[in-house]
């Protein structure tokens, strides 16, 4: 797939490791955005979420911020709603919202995630997609909140992998195809895509 060849060569041009287990790649997905290969991505995860049977898709779940982009792209291409969770509440949530905590490594601290009960309820087939997946506990409190909402969670994908962190293990359980665009590993302090 072009696009996967596309996010490859990037991060093997781009990417910086940061120490902690940390790889920056804000050049094209955490700070500023290359739509052009946000849109590709979107496309690949469309793909590969139905050559993995996952069909009849109603929404995309994401968490604030970082994976808002592939979210949307990946929503664009399946051609439904994307939620995002949020972190912080909007006078606007009702109450009765759905919530799980997650520590944020980049961050340092533990995060609450909320969704909306008018955005999830259980006619949803849902596809979380994220940006990393590394220690899984971002995606683990985000496929919770679905278990709160009565939805079925139908896969779950992830912009790039970290395969030297645990996160593909740690989500076996919620027995869903888990789906990378890209997998890196740590070579001598340097970001090597395999």
């Amino acid at each position: 797939m072009k696009a996967l060849q596309m996010l490859r060569e990037r991060i093997a041009a781009e990417a910086t490791y940061l120490g902690r287990g940390i790889i920056k790649v804000d050049s094209f997905l955490n700070h500023q955005i290359d739509p052009v290969l946000t849109q590709a991505m979107g496309d690949a995860f469309a793909a590969c979420f139905r050559e993995a049977g996952v069909c009849e898709v109603t929404k995309v779940v994401t968490a604030e911020v970082s994976g808002i982009a592939p979210a949307v792209a990946a929503g664009r291409a399946l051609g439904v709603p994307v939620v995002y969770a949020r972190k912080h509440r909007p006078i606007t949530m009702p109450d009765g919202f759905y919530q799980a905590e997650a520590p944020s490594h980049t961050k340092g601290n533990v995060v609450r995630l909320m969704v909306s009960p008018e955005y999830l309820g259980p006619k949803d087939c849902v596809v979380l997609v994220d940006d990393f997946l590394a220690t899984g506990q971002t995606i683990a409190a985000l496929a919770d909140i679905i278990r709160q909402s009565g939805a079925t969670l139908c896969a779950i994908g992830a912009v790039i992998e970290k395969i030297y962190e645990p996160g593909r293990e740690n989500l076996a359980s919620l027995g869903v195809p888990i789906i990378a665009l890209a997998r890196v590993d740590l070579v001598e302090e340097r970001v090597v895509v395999l």
